[in-house]
């Protein structure tokens, strides 16, 4: 990476109407004096995999390698990424107790995309009044209505 000074800061967020149900993901990305907002939704899903999916679409939409930092409120996805996914690919996508990786369709995606990046994942606390964090749970509920709305047409 030519400039480490530089940073992509990534707020992530998922919701879920009901889980499993109506969910939705949003990622709040700033780089220098930009910002983008991104959003989406799926009829029928789990928060885990809206949480998964909120970094997965991040990451997709940088355009080269970058030095990030990906700030979650879901520990389900700091931890998964940062402790038990090495584990989880040794044992041929199996957890500890021998079951199947829930979400091992993400997961998998996810751990192709972190290798394009440097990537610092950052534990934040939900609804605890954090701007960014905020602003990520309002656009991955904008995902909701969203698919709410093309129920409803």
């Amino acid at each position: 990476m030519r400039n480490d000074s530089k940073v992509v800061e990534i707020y992530t967020d998922g919701a879920c109407k009901g889980n499993p149900g109506i969910g939705g993901w949003g990622a709040l990305l700033r780089y220098g004096g930009h910002e983008r907002e991104i959003f989406g939704g799926e009829k029928f899903t789990t928060n885990n995999r809206m949480e998964l999916l909120a970094a997965i679409r991040a990451l997709e939409s940088l355009k080269r390698p970058c030095k990030v930092h990906l700030h979650t409120d879901s520990q389900y996805l700091q931890k998964g990424i940062s402790e038990w996914l090495d584990s989880w690919k040794g044992r041929n996508w199996r957890t500890a107790d021998k079951k199947q990786v829930k979400n091992e369709d993400l997961w998998k995606l996810l751990d192709q995309l972190t290798q394009q990046h440097e990537i610092e994942w950052c534990w934040v606390r939900g609804h605890s009044g954090h701007a960014d964090n905020e602003r990520a749970d309002l656009l991955a509920n904008r995902g909701v209505e969203m698919i709410i709305a093309e129920e409803l047409h």
